[in-house]
């Protein structure tokens, strides 16, 4: 956790040949090796081990998908689903908030961002992308350091048989520079529990201070190294377990500062664990690995697996089989937890392992199609009982990878004939194009990895254009810079030490039930209460807390209570005003309301001097709030419907909305048909017309546990939790026995929502593409706007069937080609221009446009006179090549435009 196992154990050996109290024990025969122990019984005694003595609550492995944290592609450390905790901002009625002592086995992925262990799998017997990280913690002081050394050394020697004499640790030495003296605490400590002094040593802040990022919680650790070399010579020392006692908090200027409350944090390696207790120096010697590397050798007839790794690998056999049985454990966890191959981000990454392991197995392996698939059932085998959602997943899984793979296997093939028709037109000193390269790679059209794309080169003696990959990739970059969503300007945000100090203080979290005041009037329309409050902090723009702010400022207000709703599952913070008693004509406009551990701070401008303990009236934009409520029942509503039109295990995996549109990221096999879209549409429309109650009440947490076909996101939620049900009261919903959660929406969602689905007006997707393997994300508007895109799609569809009449029955001459030409560009890049891509084609089928308008323009007469520059706009080298044209007949071209 640290530094790199390699790194430690390097300043481990150097340190311990300095020590002048070192003397080699003596070697001790084979019986003080611990018992060999299956991997899942040595993951059940870990766990038993802190509920049964020690009285810590079990929690699952969260999913490898990182809930709300931008900063991680996956999650690699056990402590990360309890980052809340770490940084105060927890919501108080949440589970998670009553954590005090905890144990579990993580799910973890180091590939891709800061811990990347993708290229150094299969090189050597340790490194791997998928691996299982046992871990306890203890929350705001439960226990620190005297019970967190002790309970380790009772579970590694007294319930694992670990020899003690094959145990070392490490402490933290101090760092003068950062103002920390060294932790002698933790150093008397092991040697209280018997640690002899030879075999306790200390390290500076690279071996032994544990930090999260470059800012946030940190603290000194201690780290517990088992000796492989049993007393032989040097001690072989590998990290067995690493301790983290959290009690700083790295600022951003870099100082520390002491956190509100101590916490630790452990974890502790699953795979290498079990080789030390298994006696094997490799952890793909052990019983995690073995099946799978059996299975290889039984599916490829290769050479057995020796375990042989650099020169001594001839033909690099060994290297393939780790890689392959790595991989197809991290393709399996990760397509599990519902993250795909994909274009960009986490997908991305699983995309290239998916290709590395494909390419090891045929390439090396010589495997037949379909191999790496059907390794799948062998990983649910060994993992599937801690872990059922490999069980539940198998199929799917084993169906994408055995895809994924014949459509890379078919991308190889086309890419070796594209390399040997461009070799063909080179000169005896040309380079290879950078274009060619860049659309052959996962940048481009048929997904190789670059490195293969060289290595392919490189084997014909032909030498890359890199200059011009890497100007290609510079313009990629700058495209998807341009082309992302605009980043939302940071708002105010009480970090770990405001909140400590209001916690620290007894202020209560604010009270934000408020929120859900509102009523339908007899006329239709919606009342939203006012809220009267009491401002109870005030943050200056650097979170400086002060007693008043003057005209002018930007500020944050904290108040006993609000009715703005602040930004949170998916749906835009309310925005509005507030008014000091006394004061109406003045106001004091809030951009934002944001929670941050139960509190919720407004963001506002002050235009005259507000003060602690004022009182104030706060008043939402009543458009605003009206659009998500808007937004948001639609969203549920879209979500019941997919799931009608697809089926019931359709999974929701991300949405966000506000008042102009939503945006849903649904899994799904393959993109969305243009009948599956239209039936979704319907659905949606039949439960719109039908202008259904929509019921919202608050129920214990564990009543919604064992309800079938209730929606729930990976997500931490409250107790009592929010239910909302579409057209059937809550109670009747969550009955079991009344399966109405199976034909209606119910979801726990703590958003506001309409009071009725009539509100809602009108349903239209407006924009559906795949954002990876197995995941599409779809835009949709409602209301007015989704009026408006049907009279705009209809519009369009009667240009098209303008210009395909035109073309079947007037005459083939320069003059009307021309026209005719400059036309269908238009409509063209009507389609393709982003103002318009809110209102694609809506009445006929989603993806028919774009073949269709080029297809038009192939049967005219090429390169017509006077049509000049427009041609390219007309017809640009992105469409042709991406688009598979076709010239359409006039019956099809007639039908496609009444489309």
């Amino acid at each position: 956790m640290a530094a790199s196992v390699a790194a430690a154990t390097r300043r481990l050996r150097r340190a311990i040949r300095r020590s002048p109290t070192w003397q080699s024990p003596s070697h001790r025969p084979l019986s003080s090796e611990p018992a060999a122990a299956q991997a899942s019984a040595v993951r059940a005694a870990f766990l038993n081990f802190f509920r049964d003595r020690h009285g810590h609550r079990l929690v699952p492995s969260a999913s490898v998908r990182p809930r709300g944290d931008p900063s991680l592609l996956f999650v690699n450390a056990g402590m990360n689903q309890f980052k809340p905790i770490f940084l105060g901002t927890v919501d108080p009625r949440s589970k998670m908030a009553g954590f005090r002592r905890v144990a579990n086995s993580q799910k973890c992925v180091r590939a891709g961002g800061h811990h990347n262990d993708l290229e150094d799998v299969g090189r050597d017997l340790s490194h791997h992308t998928f691996f299982e990280m046992l871990g306890n913690w203890a929350f705001g002081g439960e226990y620190f350091k005297e019970e967190a050394c002790s309970m380790a050394w009772e579970l590694l020697t007294q319930v694992y048989g670990i020899p003690e004499e094959r145990l070392w640790v490490s402490y933290f030495d101090g760092d003068p520079k950062a103002g920390l003296d060294p932790d002698l605490e933790t150093r008397d400590i092991w040697l209280s529990l018997g640690v002899p002094a030879s075999h306790v040593l200390s390290f500076g802040p690279q071996e032994n201070f544990w930090e999260m990022g470059d800012t946030g919680p940190c603290g000194p650790c201690t780290e517990i190294h088992y000796d492989l070399a049993d007393g032989v010579g040097a001690p072989q020392l590998v990290e067995l377990w690493n301790l983290v006692f959290m009690q700083h908090n790295r600022e951003a200027d870099g100082s520390l500062q002491p956190l509100p409350q101590r916490h630790v944090d452990t974890g502790m390696g699953l795979e290498r664990l079990v080789a030390v207790l298994q006696g094997k120096h490799s952890t793909y010697d052990t019983d995690l690995f073995s099946p799978l590397l059996s299975a290889i050798h039984q599916g490829c007839r290769a050479p057995p697996y020796l375990g042989r790794v650099g020169v001594a690998d001839e033909g690099r056999t060994d290297t393939a089989y780790r890689v392959v049985a790595d991989h197809i454990r991290t393709l399996s966890i990760c397509i599990a937890d519902g993250v795909f191959p994909g274009m960009s981000g986490a997908p991305l990454v699983l995309r290239r392992i998916l290709r590395r392991a494909v390419r090891f197995s045929t390439e090396i392996l010589k495997s037949p199609p379909g191999f790496l698939g059907s390794l799948v059932p062998v990983v649910v085998e060994t993992l599937g009982d801690a872990y059922p959602e490999l069980q539940r997943s198998s199929a799917q899984i084993a169906d994408l990878v055995s895809e994924d793979e014949a459509a890379f296997l078919a991308s190889l093939q086309r890419g070796r004939r594209i390399i040997d028709r461009t070799l063909r037109s080179l000169g005896p000193s040309d380079m290879f194009p950078a274009e060619v390269a860049w659309s052959l790679s996962l940048a481009g059209d048929l997904g190789l990895p670059l490195d293969l794309v060289e290595l392919m080169l490189e084997e014909k003696g032909v030498q890359l254009d890199s200059a011009g990959l890497e100007r290609l990739a510079q313009e990629e970059a700058k495209h998807r810079a341009q082309q992302a969503e605009p980043v939302q300007k940071q708002g105010l945000w009480l970090d770990v030490h405001a909140l400590g100090e209001l916690q620290r203080r007894g202020v209560p979290p604010t009270d934000d039930s408020p929120k859900y005041d509102y009523y339908l009037r007899p006329s239709g329309g919606y009342e939203f209460g006012t809220c009267e409050a009491q401002v109870l902090q005030l943050y200056t723009e650097d979170l400086t807390a002060v007693a008043s702010v003057g005209k002018g400022q930007r500020c944050g207000l904290l108040l006993d209570k609000t009715n703005f709703y602040a930004e949170q599952g998916g749906q835009a913070s309310d925005r509005g005003y507030l008014v000091r008693a006394g004061q109406e004509d003045v106001l004091f406009p809030v951009a934002r309301a944001q929670v941050c551990g139960g509190f919720i701070l407004h963001e506002a401008v002050a235009p005259e001097c507000l003060q602690i303990g004022d009182q104030v009236q706060l008043h939402v934009d009543k458009a605003w709030r009206l659009g998500c409520m808007e937004k948001h029942t639609a969203t549920h509503l879209l979500n019941w419907a997919l799931r009608q039109t697809l089926g019931p295990g359709t999974k929701q995996q991300g949405s966000h909305l506000n008042p102009e549109r939503l945006r849903f990221d649904v899994a799904t096999q393959t993109p969305l048909t243009p009948e599956q879209l239209r039936a979704v549409e319907n659905t949606v429309q039949e439960a719109v017309g039908q202008d259904k109650a929509v019921y919202m009440e608050e129920v214990a947490l564990a009543l919604t546990a064992q309800v079938p076909g209730l929606c729930s996101l990976d997500e931490v939620y409250p107790d009592p939790v929010r239910v909302v049900s579409v057209g059937v009261p809550v109670a009747h919903a969550l009955d079991p026995a009344s399966q109405a959660a199976l034909q209606t929406s119910v979801e726990l969602c703590c958003g506001t929502h309409l009071l009725r689905t009539g509100a809602v007006g009108d349903l239209v997707i407006i924009g559906e593409r795949q954002l990876s393997k197995g995941t599409t994300r779809l835009l949709a508007v409602t209301g007015e706007q989704a009026q408006q895109a049907r009279e705009l799609g209809q519009s369009l569809a009667q240009e098209v069937k303008a210009a395909t009449e035109r073309l079947s029955q007037g005459s083939r001459d320069g003059v009307e080609a021309h026209r005719l030409s400059k036309d269908i560009g238009r409509l063209i890049e009507v389609r393709a221009t982003p103002t318009v891509e809110l209102f694609p084609n809506l009445s006929w089928p989603y993806s028919s446009l774009p073949p269709f308008l080029p297809g038009l323009l192939q049967t005219l007469p090429s390169s017509p006179v006077g049509l000049g520059s427009s041609w390219p706009r007309c017809l640009s080298a992105g469409w042709v090549a991406s688009l598979a044209l076709r010239v359409p007949t006039s019956e099809t071209m007639a039908q496609e435009g009444q489309e």
